[in-house]
């Protein structure tokens, strides 16, 4: 894999219209020929006989079954309420009467 340039770096840092300074420049242009190796390593192993994978252990469903248990009644619910008007809670206005 070829190595990547300062000039290559700010060509598209000027594409993604991010100005950058040259230390800046100097420092994402190793960065970057750090990455493209460990692409290319990983691309060394990745044959077609190694499945594609997302993550490197078995991934489980850790979600509980959706039981139907005991609910609160109306009134329980409300019984704390500041103020209620019978089947629901009433708050205050915030936005003001052009709502």
């Amino acid at each position: 894999m070829p190595e990547i340039s300062a000039e290559q770096v700010a060509h598209l840092a000027n594409l993604a219209r991010i100005a950058l300074t040259d230390e800046e420049i100097e420092h994402l242009t190793a960065e970057l020929g750090q990455i493209m190796h460990a692409v290319e390593k990983v691309s060394e192993v990745a044959t077609p006989d190694v499945p594609p994978t997302s993550h490197p252990i078995p991934m489980q469903n850790v979600f509980r079954e959706d039981i139907v248990g005991t609910t609160l009644t109306n009134e329980q619910a409300l019984a704390g309420a500041p103020e209620a008007d019978g089947s629901r809670f009433v708050v205050s206005a915030i936005l003001g009467e052009e709502q």
